[in-house]
């Protein structure tokens, strides 16, 4: 993914090798509730209305008619399992759109009685050493479960869900995996002085007002910057090992031959990029998301480069089990890339945070507008950081016309209200009408 040159992760790196991994694939909101929410009805925030923490699926008028994935494949005859953090965590969410919902296993927790930490936010924020046990973990608990059911022999075809919590904050496990990555070697996310000095007054905005995470000027003032990097290190490493659990569990029981495997996340994640930490940017770091498909008939050890989206994982699970399209949904089948990864693939990625704020991706190039007109476009050929906004290169003109034609026209008011998501997206927009 060409990620963090020191993390560890052998077991997600064995089921990439085992199928195609698609290194430009992005969510549809960089934040959870909503991102989830896409996945499950292939719709996007701006066509549901979903677009920070709340509503459920099921308080959109829109999303409410469509068939969320898992009821979809129960209605075709299979068994549906789940576990852990599949749709936002909310009170009944889970056990709403997911049949056999087997619990949370402790959500994030657990939590000490005092933070770890010195910073003085959100309580969830929060990293170090915790607990002692890799087994007092839900994330190790949850993979203990998938083990479970992957074992003996079942009557039907089945959809199963495993929802691991890490490496979202806190980001807290035990003392071996901080030992995988010592201080004194740790490397330090690439960045340059000045990078946001071209950025609009409300593209600063809505990645800095009324955010739950710390600043990047209080990480460095705290000299927090690597500890922070250290304990998301840690916590993908961990979360790597659970993953290798279930993929033996899988290999050793009776499905491992005719089994389709998807791992993805549900959003992207700042650890000092673009001088910020935690997710809800429209950035490479805050959109881009790891996502790998494994089975039978799948190429092995395939890199996939054309943008891709959460939303498509829908469609093409229903194509590779046989079943009929759904018109409703908003994804593309991806058959055609797992077929071929070099295929000519007409369709971008696009993102949106808040109401009229958009990234559009595509193979090359991130286009992003934000609601009061400002746009950045970055080469992604010659700048990876996205350190360099080309907008107004006339080098770039056709291309970015190109771009700015997908953002859609028609779109969803925002339903819901004072997440934390949506809190920042007022705050920005109420800075955007003082200045006007």
């Amino acid at each position: 993914m060409g990620g963090h040159p020191q993390v560890i992760t052998p077991n997600m790196d064995r089921l990439a090798s085992r199928g195609v991994i698609f290194t430009n694939a992005h969510c549809q909101a960089p934040v959870c509730n909503p991102s989830r929410a896409s996945i499950m009805t292939s719709l996007y925030p701006s066509t549901s209305g979903i677009y920070f923490l709340n509503p459920d699926i099921a308080n959109s008028p829109v999303a409410k008619e469509n068939i969320v994935m898992p009821k979809r494949f129960q209605m075709e005859g299979y068994n549906v399992f789940g576990a852990g953090k599949l749709l936002h965590n909310g009170e009944g969410i889970n056990e709403t759109h997911i049949p056999n919902y087997a619990g949370q296993f402790g959500g994030f927790g657990p939590i000490p009685e005092e933070k770890l930490s010195a910073y003085p936010g959100h309580p969830l924020w929060d990293w170090g050493v915790y607990p002692e046990r890799d087994d007092q973990m839900p994330d190790y608990k949850i993979a203990g479960w998938a083990e479970e059911q992957l074992t003996g022999k079942r009557e039907q075809p089945f959809w199963m869900g495993v929802g691991f919590y890490r490496p979202h904050v806190p980001q807290f496990v035990s003392q071996k995996w901080f030992d995988m990555y010592p201080l004194v070697s740790l490397e330090l996310p690439k960045t340059i002085s000045g990078d946001l000095k071209n950025l609009s007054s409300y593209g600063s905005d809505i990645t800095r007002l009324e955010h739950v995470s710390p600043t990047h000027e209080w990480v460095l003032n705290t000299d927090e910057w690597k500890p922070l990097v250290q304990s998301y290190l840690a916590c993908v490493s961990f979360v790597d090992e659970q993953v290798g659990r279930v993929l033996t569990a899988l290999d050793e029981g009776a499905y491992g031959e005719n089994t389709y495997v998807v791992l993805f996340s549900d959003h992207g994640f700042h650890i000092g990029e673009k001088e910020r930490h935690a997710k809800q940017s429209l950035w490479e770091d805050g959109t881009r998301i790891p996502l790998i498909i494994m089975g039978p008939g799948i190429p092995v050890g395939k890199v996939c480069n054309k943008p891709v989206q959460l939303l498509d994982i829908y469609p093409t699970l229903l194509e590779l089990c046989n079943l009929e399209p759904d018109s409703s949904l908003e994804g593309n089948s991806l058959i055609p890339l797992l077929q071929n990864t070099e295929i000519d693939w007409p369709h971008y990625s696009r993102t949106s945070f808040g109401l009229g704020n958009f990234a559009i991706v595509s193979e090359n190039y991130r286009f992003i507008q934000y609601s009061d007109g400002p746009e950045e476009f970055y080469d992604h050929t010659k700048d990876a950081e996205e350190w360099h906004n080309e907008i107004n290169n006339e080098v770039y003109s056709e291309i970015i016309e190109k771009h700015r034609a997908e953002i859609p026209k028609v779109r969803h008011e925002i339903l819901g209200k004072e997440s934390t998501g949506h809190l920042s997206y007022m705050a920005s927009e109420k800075n955007k009408e003082t200045r006007k």
